[in-house]
C-alpha cells in the first residue's frame, strides 16, 4: 500500500513539474512573439516615414523611356510622330521638331532655312558685304554659242536688277567670256538638253524664290523695242502672273501672241474665235519661246491660277522678234530616214501627250476620290475636245514636215 500510495505520489508531482515548464515555455514564446510583432511594427513605421521623405526630397522621376533614341532610326521616328507629348519633351534634351522637313527634326527649326538662291558669293572678305545689290529679276535663257550675238543682244536689255543665267546646250561655255557679263553670269551646261529639262532641275521654287519675276525665254528673240524694266512695271500695273511680250508681226505660231498696236496689255483673243473665250488657246495662254513668271506662279502649273483668263496675258507695249533661226533642233540625230529636227519634233508631242495624260489622270482620280464624276463637267469637256484638236494639228503638221522639209522655221 505504501508503495502504491508513494507511487502516486511521485506521478502527482512529475505531473506538477511538466505543467510548470510547461506553463514556463508558453509564457517565453508568448513574449518572444510579442517582441518580434513590436519590432515589426517599429520596421514599419521608420520604413513609412523614411520612404515619404525621400519622396519630399528628390522630384518625381519619369519612368517613361526616352522617346528619341541613340541611334537615330527616321523610318520609326516620323511613325511615332504623333505619338510624342509635351511630358516626354520636358524631360529630354535632345532636339525634335516635327515643323522641320523630313529627316531634319533633330535641327533646331531656327537652324533650318527652306529657301535659297542664286546670288554669286565671295570666297573671303566679310559675308555680309559679298552682295553690294541684290537682283529682284531672274532671266534663264537656253543657249548655243553659235546664236552668241543675239543673246548678247538680249542680256545688254537687262539691268544690275537681273540675275542671267545660262543653260548650255552645245556644252561650250569658256568662249563665252568674251562678253564682260558672261564673268558675273551664271553656266550650266549638259548637252543637248532643252530649257524645260534644265528649267526643272535647276530652277527649283524655293532656289529662285528671292526672285519676284523668273524670265524663261529662248535665244532668238529679237529686243529692239524691248525694255525690261517697263515691262516688269506693266505686268504689276495689270497683275499677270505669267506674261510674255507680244510677238511682232506672224512670229508667232498662235494669234493670241500678236501684238495689238491699241493697247498696252490684252488677255484674250477676239470673241467668235474659241468655243469659250476664257479658254486656250484664246484666254489664259502664252507662248514658250518667252514666258515671264511671277514668283508664286513659277510654283503652280498654268491652268491651278484662278482666275487664269485674267492673271495671263501679253505685254503689247513691249514686243519681242521670234527670229526662228535654228538652235538646239540642230542638235537631233536623224534616224530612220527622218532628219533631226523632226525627230526633236515628234519626241516634243510624245512627251506633251505624255504630260497631258498624267494631268488628266490625276484629275481623274482626284475627282472620283470626293465621289465625283469628272466628265459631268461642261468646261471640262470643252478642254478636251481643244486638247483633242490641238492634238490633230500637230499630226498634220507632222504630215506636212514629212513631205515637204522646206518648212522647218
Amino acid at each position: 500500500m505504501v508503495m502504491i500510495s508513494g507511487d502516486k505520489s511521485y506521478g502527482i508531482r512529475r505531473k506538477r513539474e511538466y505543467h510548470s515548464q510547461s506553463t514556463q515555455l508558453c509564457s517565453t514564446l508568448s513574449a518572444k512573439r510579442t517582441h518580434v510583432l513590436k519590432r515589426s511594427y517599429v520596421s514599419v513605421i521608420f520604413g513609412t516615414i523614411f520612404g515619404f521623405l525621400i519622396g519630399v526630397t528628390f522630384p518625381p522621376l519619369s519612368l517613361i523611356k526616352p522617346f528619341v533614341k541613340d541611334s537615330l532610326n527616321v523610318g520609326s521616328i516620323v511613325e511615332r510622330t504623333d505619338l510624342i507629348t509635351t511630358q516626354n519633351v520636358q524631360y529630354s534634351t535632345k532636339i525634335w521638331a516635327s515643323s522641320n522637313p523630313r529627316g531634319a527634326e533633330r535641327l533646331p527649326p531656327k537652324l533650318v532655312v527652306s529657301e535659297s538662291d542664286l546670288f554669286r558669293r565671295r570666297l573671303c572678305g566679310e559675308p555680309s558685304e559679298d552682295l553690294v545689290t541684290r537682283p529682284k529679276y531672274l532671266v534663264a535663257i537656253s543657249v548655243g554659242y553659235k546664236q552668241k550675238n543675239n543673246v548678247d543682244d538680249i542680256v545688254k536689255k537687262f539691268s544690275e536688277n537681273f540675275t542671267i543665267l545660262l543653260f548650255h546646250y552645245d556644252g561650250r561655255t569658256t568662249e563665252w567670256d568674251e562678253f564682260e557679263w558672261s564673268k558675273q553670269a551664271i553656266h550650266v551646261t549638259v548637252t543637248k538638253q532643252t530649257k524645260w529639262w534644265y528649267a526643272k532641275r535647276f530652277l527649283h521654287p524655293d532656289i529662285v524664290s528671292p526672285y519676284e519675276y523668273i524670265f524663261i525665254w529662248d535665244e532668238d528673240l529679237g529686243v529692239e523695242k524691248f525694255d525690261a524694266e517697263e515691262y516688269i512695271k506693266l505686268v504689276k500695273k495689270h497683275g499677270l502672273e505669267i506674261s510674255q511680250p507680244a510677238m511682232e508681226g506672224s512670229s508667232s505660231s498662235w494669234k493670241m501672241s500678236w501684238r495689238l498696236n491699241d493697247r498696252e496689255v490684252h488677255k484674250k483673243e477676239k470673241s467668235g474665235w474659241c468655243n469659250d473665250s476664257h479658254l486656250p488657246p484664246c484666254a489664259a495662254f502664252v507662248e514658250i519661246m518667252a514666258p515671264v513668271f511671277s514668283r508664286d506662279a513659277w510654283r503652280c502649273v498654268w491652268h491651278m491660277l484662278q482666275p487664269a483668263h485674267e492673271k495671263i496675258g501679253v505685254v503689247d507695249a513691249q514686243p519681242v522678234l521670234h527670229r526662228r533661226v535654228p538652235s538646239i533642233t540642230n542638235e537631233g540625230v536623224q534616224e530612220n530616214g527622218m532628219p533631226g529636227w523632226l525627230m526633236i519634233r515628234t519626241r516634243s508631242i510624245v512627251e506633251w501627250k505624255m504630260f497631258e495624260k498624267r494631268v488628266a489622270d490625276a484629275e481623274e482620280a482626284y475627282y472620283k476620290s470626293n465621289g465625283i464624276d469628272l466628265y459631268n463637267f461642261t468646261a471640262l469637256k470643252k478642254e478636251i475636245t481643244i486638247i483633242d484638236n490641238l492634238e490633230k494639228k500637230a499630226k498634220s503638221i507632222m504630215n506636212k514636215y514629212r513631205m515637204d522639209p522646206s518648212h522647218v522655221s
